[in-house]
């Protein structure tokens, strides 16, 4: 007897069959993922490592030679592309489908142990990994601009108060901030003014290290009560530079504005971020790679008015939905170096 002179004689059993695929058809549907490509897990590595002021030779040469050097020996890996610029390292590595992404990340981090002793001294930095997926694509892109405030306050809204909040939310890899502006106390130093002054480079540095130092006081102990002395020793703005005195000459004090010019800046004024022509911040959301796209997209988009209910009037903030924004540019310029600048982080 072939199937369909089975279906045809016993109707009420084709009948409750097609109910039954109907029925486990509707809810199977709605455990469906959805994505907008196929989800491919590479183990990929990626390590960054920060030495302001080098230039990309130095990079080259003295961070990113040492650590692929090391990188080469951990077992499983396929591909290692390193590229160099001012003050930064970017090593990426792909290891085999079949190694185990938190056994790579493992031997990444005994590698970077073992090189740090070839590493410059200078550079008070660690190197840092993380763990990507090139095949990952942003979600959803939310953009920050304001027409009054400065782009560091913006910047500081951005990743103090939404990015973190995003990155909590189910579903959520990672959020990209795009166009960092972080604030922060930059020294100009007049070469002619130091050489005058019978003072160096290294000189100048320490003395507004020392200035800036926020080290423990101590505590003093009495028979019935003790008390825990404190001291912020940090400056936050550039006025207040001005008047400090990094040495002394002839009997005399050397001030800060004799020598150099401190500004109210940025940590890296060499990135930026356009959105339809106009300057701002830019997140990138980032779903996991078994997360359904859409529930991500509209969980993120439900904290939208919460966020617009808790950012100042002038803060615009928009959002676009896509792996890629029309009229996004992002800019990390090679920009002349004038003068030598000290970041002092606020």
């Amino acid at each position: 007897m072939s199937l369909p002179e089975l279906c045809i004689r016993r109707p009420v059993m084709t009948t409750l069959l097609m109910l039954a695929f109907v029925i486990f058809g509707l809810f199977s549907y709605r455990l469906l993922p959805v994505a907008a490509i196929p989800t491919v897990d590479f183990p990929t590595i990626v390590v960054n490592a920060h030495f302001p002021g080098a230039s990309p030779d130095t990079m080259a040469s003295s961070v990113a030679t040492p650590l692929e050097k090391q990188f080469s020996t951990i077992a499983g890996l396929n591909s290692m592309v390193s590229s160099s610029g001012l003050g930064l390292t970017q090593i990426t590595m792909q290891f085999d489908l079949s190694r185990d992404i938190d056994g790579a990340a493992l031997d990444v981090q005994s590698a970077l142990t073992s090189a740090a002793r070839r590493l410059p001294i200078q550079m008070t930095i660690p190197p840092s990994f993380i763990k990507a997926n090139p095949a990952q694509a942003p979600v959803i892109f939310l953009n920050l601009s304001s027409a009054t405030l400065p782009l560091s306050d913006v910047d500081e809204y951005a990743e103090t108060m939404i990015a973190q909040r995003l990155s909590t939310l189910t579903g959520v890899s990672q959020v990209l901030v795009m166009g960092q502006q972080k604030f922060a106390v930059r020294v100009q130093a007049n070469p002619e003014a130091l050489a005058a002054k019978g003072m160096t480079l290294e000189d100048l540095q320490n003395a507004v290290a020392a200035a800036n130092s926020s080290t423990p006081v101590g505590t003093l102990m009495g028979q019935q009560q003790a008390y825990t002395l404190q001291a912020n020793g940090q400056l936050p703005h550039a006025s207040q530079y001005e008047n400090l005195i990094v040495a002394y000459r002839n009997g005399a004090p050397v001030r800060l504005k004799d020598v150099a010019k401190p500004v109210d800046s940025v940590e890296d004024d060499r990135q930026a971020s356009w959105y339809n022509g106009n300057r701002g911040i830019l997140l990138a959301v980032q779903g996991q790679p078994d997360a359904n796209t859409v529930a991500v997209v509209d969980s993120v988009k439900a904290l939208i008015p919460v966020f617009e209910s808790q950012l100042p009037a002038s803060v615009k903030l928009g959002f676009h939905v896509g792996s890629s924004v029309a009229g996004l540019a992002v800019d990390t310029r090679a920009m002349p170096l004038r003068a030598v600048l000290f970041t002092l982080v606020k």
